[in-house]
């Protein structure tokens, strides 16, 4: 069945990889910064930056089944190190910029039948790991965020989070931009190998499907086995 589904920052990464899932059986609608690296032959480019806002909703339809909030950050620094700016920073790119995002098109989303919200959190909000308190502060925020929406419209729409460990994606390219680099993150990993963007928008792609019309809630943690194994 064709869905109307919106994505935030569908230009690279997760983002484009479930635009390049869903766009040959769905309608997308993508609002990022820019229109580089988005096809807009296939999809709807609406110019927006979820924090300086405002998302134009005229041209969107009455109808959304689906929400995707693809931004975030990654500061991986000593605490003692980190002002409180960055920490607000933080907050504003991965909660309040979604927040204002899911807002702006509340209405559209409840004249759906079961609309599917999808956000983004990090395995280090369940498993402490060092210097990553900026971004797991900030991630905590989504996971409560999820299930407080997700409590306050079922049965309307339903609301899901996925917390991957380090992908493959342009966001943590300076953590993996050389091959010493990479094996040693795929090491720290029980399955010994990282996320692709396929794999986090293969997931992203069930949560907004029929297929998972009966979850909502839910913390899906794809992380290669980190968050919960210890095989060393």
């Amino acid at each position: 069945m064709n869905k109307n589904i919106l994505i935030i920052g569908g230009s690279s990464g997760v983002g484009q990889a479930l635009v390049e899932l869903l766009q040959d059986s769905n309608t997308i609608f993508v609002a990022n910064r820019t229109s580089e690296g988005i096809d807009t032959q296939k999809v709807n480019y609406i110019k927006y930056d979820a924090i300086e806002g405002p998302l134009d909703t005229s041209v969107l339809p009455d109808q959304l089944d689906g929400f995707v909030y693809c931004p975030g950050s990654i500061n991986l620094r000593p605490f003692k190190g980190l002002k409180p700016e960055t920490f607000l920073k933080d907050f504003e790119i991965n909660v309040l910029g979604a927040v204002k995002s899911l807002q702006a098109v509340l209405k559209n989303l409840l004249e759906s039948p079961q609309a599917s919200i999808v956000l983004f959190s990090t395995v280090a909000v369940q498993t402490g790991m060092p210097f990553h308190a900026s971004v797991a502060a900030a991630k905590g925020a989504i996971e409560g965020l999820t299930r407080s929406l997700a409590a306050e419209y079922a049965p309307k729409f339903r609301v899901n989070t996925i917390a991957p460990s380090i992908t493959d994606t342009p966001l943590a390219n300076k953590f993996l931009n050389n091959e010493v680099k990479l094996e040693k993150a795929k090491e720290r990993h029980p399955l010994k190998n990282i996320g692709s963007a396929k794999d986090i928008a293969h997931t992203a792609r069930f949560l907004l499907s029929d297929e998972s019309k009966w979850m909502t809630g839910q913390i899906v943690h794809l992380d290669g086995g980190i968050g919960d194994l210890k095989t060393n």
